[in-house]
């Protein structure tokens, strides 16, 4: 079979046909240009050196080797072989804290930004792994199933945001439960939960979740963003606009801190790993690099057909024609005509 990679390129034949009128119209001009030269039979005598075929020989190299890149070009493809191409990869579900303590900006620019950036980053590292996300607060649910449209999740990671929540607060253990339903029900290997949290769980219903985790063999990789000492949560009004600090009833500032002891024992109990993220950055490169490189069961096989190039039969035919067209003369040896002329 044969066909062409890059049949666009095939529109430079145009250039073939101009090619040829520019050739032309120089030899005519150059004919014109001799004959106001001088008397007709001088100049003829003077150039009979000259060839005419050679003239065109050079020319029609010329014109072929053209061709023969823009050939090259459309990237010719025959003779073919098949494939069997296998993809890998594992489900992962990420949990985002979507709290407003995730707002406080003891990691710049915030909490949650840098969530959201560390995500964005795993994303674009995975190759045929299917991730969804789930959002919580005070309750959770899923905002993207298990996908392979990479695409898709990064325009849904990037309308995360505290107000789509219904209800503030943090519930590990609905995220954690929602996380579990995310996954398909027959599949028992490479799953893997990625919790992005400030840990500061205020409905204390996590162990029957991490027990169904265990069961089920799935890893709970536990990110813990923010400091353990106490911060402020800033306080947007409804036009976005910061108006201070957030305040309980009796006035007293709001703060938030990290808690790494339940993160710590969500991640121990499950097989996973705990990672702090600091302002760097660099602890969420290395679990991104983890993930990246663990291996995944097989997800799918297809037979793909693989055309073999060989565009490079026309550059190699281009090339031999240039350099046949640059040591052709376009002059021939014309025999002396000696006698008489010592006379």
């Amino acid at each position: 079979m044969f066909r062409f990679g890059f049949g666009q390129a095939l529109y430079g034949y145009l250039l073939v046909p101009l090619l040829v009128a520019f050739l032309w119209l120089a030899l005519q001009l150059k004919r014109r240009a001799l004959a106001r030269f001088g008397e007709h039979e001088l100049v003829r005598r003077l150039s009979q050196t000259t060839s005419r075929r050679r003239q065109v020989m050079k020319s029609a190299l010329l014109v072929v080797a053209v061709a023969a890149l823009v050939t090259a070009l459309a990237r010719p493809q025959f003779g073919n072989r098949v494939e069997t191409v296998r993809r890998q990869g594992q489900d992962i579900v990420v949990a985002l804290d979507l709290s407003n303590s995730m707002l406080a900006e003891d990691i710049a620019p915030n909490r949650l930004q840098k969530a959201k950036l560390a995500m964005a980053q795993l994303i674009t590292r995975l190759e045929g792994d299917r991730i969804g996300l789930i959002a919580f607060a005070g309750d959770a649910f899923v905002q993207c199933p298990l996908t392979v449209d990479y695409a898709a999740a990064t325009l849904f990671l990037n309308a995360m945001e505290p107000a789509i929540m219904p209800v503030q607060g943090t519930d590990l253990g609905a995220a954690l439960e929602t996380a579990l339903s995310a996954f398909d029900a027959e599949e028992s290997q490479h799953r893997m939960i990625i919790v992005i949290t400030d840990g500061e769980d205020h409905e204390g219903e996590i162990a029957g979740a991490v027990e169904r985790a265990v069961d089920a063999g799935i890893k709970i990789f536990a990110v813990g963003i923010g400091s353990p000492d106490g911060v402020p949560i800033p306080d947007y009004d409804e036009q976005g606009r910061r108006r201070g600090f957030k305040r309980d009833a009796q006035g007293n500032v709001v703060t938030t801190r990290l808690d790494e002891a339940t993160l710590q024992r969500i991640a121990t109990r499950t097989g996973g790993r705990y990672i702090r993220a600091t302002g760097r950055g660099r602890e969420l490169d290395s679990l991104t690099d983890e993930i990246a490189s663990m291996e995944g069961r097989e997800i799918a096989a297809q037979q793909v057909t693989q055309f073999e190039e060989q565009y490079q039969l026309f550059v190699g035919l281009a090339l031999v024609l240039l350099i046949a067209e640059f040591f052709t003369p376009d002059r021939t040896r014309v025999k002396g005509e000696w006698r008489g002329r010592f006379v």
